[in-house]
C-alpha cells in the first residue's frame, strides 16, 4: 500500500505560456508552479527545456487531463510511459489527474466525463489506479472533478467514493474548491458536507478558479478570478485542512501575471486567517 505524497504547505499558480517569459526573465513570488502534464510529455525540444529552466527556480506539479482513470479499458500504458519520464525528468512536487474518463476504445474525448458513483466503479478505478502508480513508481493525487449529470444508480457520495478510493489505494487527493461550489449547485448537495466527507489527511492540494452561469447550471470556464463564494468556500476548507498546497487556475481570457498574484495573495491571507482559527480550535 502506498501512502500519499509527503505535504507542501506553499501557493502558487497554474504556469500558462503567456507568463512563461515572467518566470524565466524574473522572480516571480510563488513556492511552486504548477503544469499541464501533456504539454511537457515530449522527448526534449522547447517545452521541456522550458519547464527545466523554470524548475530551476520553483518546485513543479505536473496535472493532468488525459489518464482517463476511469476507463473500462485499462490504462494507455504509452500514455503512463511518457509520464514517467517527464516525472523522472522533473521530479515533480505531486503527480495529478482527474476522477473522470475520457478514452474508449483508443478514441480520446478530451472531457472529463463524469463516473456513477457505485461499487463497480469504485473497484475499477482503484484498479487503475494502482496500476498508474506501479507503472510511476509514486503516489498520484486525484482530483473532485465539476460535474453536470449524475447517475441514478449512485449508491455513494462523490466525497464518500474518494475517501473510499484513496483508503484502498493510497492515492493522495487534489481538492477543487471551485468544483465543489459548482457540483453542489447544479447537483443540489451540501458543499459543507463534501469537505465534512473528505478525509483531510489525505489532501495534499487545492486549487481555486473561477466559473461562469450557464443556463440552469454553473459551468467550470476557469476564466474569470475566483469569486467570493469560492473563497469563502476555500476559508473554509483551510479551516477544516490545516496547511496545504493551494494554487489559482486559469486557462482562458488570462490576465496579466500581477493579477493573478494578487488573487494568490488573497489565498495566503486567508489561508493563514482558517489555520490560525483551526489551531485555536
Amino acid at each position: 500500500m502506498r501512502t500519499p505524497p509527503p505535504s507542501f504547505s506553499g501557493y502558487g499558480l497554474g504556469l500558462r505560456k503567456e507568463h512563461y517569459r515572467d518566470f524565466l526573465d524574473t522572480d516571480v513570488p510563488v513556492d511552486f508552479v504548477e503544469v499541464i502534464s501533456e504539454n511537457f510529455m515530449v522527448d526534449g525540444g522547447q517545452p521541456r527545456d522550458i519547464l527545466r529552466r523554470i524548475r530551476e527556480k520553483h518546485p513543479v506539479a505536473l496535472h493532468g487531463v488525459s489518464l482517463s482513470i476511469g476507463s473500462s479499458d485499462g490504462l494507455d500504458m504509452a500514455y503512463l510511459r511518457r509520464l514517467k519520464s517527464l516525472a523522472d525528468d522533473v521530479q515533480p512536487l505531486f503527480v495529478s489527474d482527474h476522477l473522470s474518463w475520457s478514452r474508449i476504445a483508443g478514441f480520446n474525448s478530451h472531457d472529463l466525463l463524469p463516473l456513477p458513483y457505485t461499487e463497480e466503479a469504485l473497484a475499477l478505478v482503484c484498479r487503475n489506479i494502482e496500476t498508474a502508480q506501479d507503472v510511476l513508481g509514486r503516489a498520484m493525487l486525484f482530483e473532485n472533478p465539476s460535474s453536470y449529470v449524475a447517475f441514478d444508480g449512485a449508491t455513494m457520495s462523490e466525497w464518500d467514493f474518494l475517501a473510499e478510493m484513496s483508503q484502498r489505494t493510497g492515492c493522495g487527493l487534489l481538492l477543487d474548491v471551485n468544483n465543489i461550489y459548482v457540483s453542489a449547485s447544479n447537483h443540489g448537495f451540501d458543499a459543507h458536507a463534501f469537505l465534512r466527507g473528505i478525509p483531510a489527511n489525505r489532501v495534499r492540494q487545492v486549487h481555486l478558479a473561477g466559473h461562469t452561469q450557464g443556463p440552469g447550471l454553473l459551468i467550470d470556464t476557469h476564466d474569470k478570478p475566483v469569486c467570493d463564494d469560492v473563497w469563502a468556500l476555500y476559508a473554509t476548507a483551510m479551516s477544516v485542512l490545516g496547511p496545504v498546497a493551494t494554487m489559482i487556475e486559469r486557462d482562458d481570457d488570462i490576465p496579466p501575471l500581477p493579477e493573478l498574484l494578487a488573487e494568490l495573495d488573497t489565498a495566503r491571507s486567508i489561508g493563514t486567517r482558517s489555520a490560525d482559527h483551526r489551531e485555536v480550535a
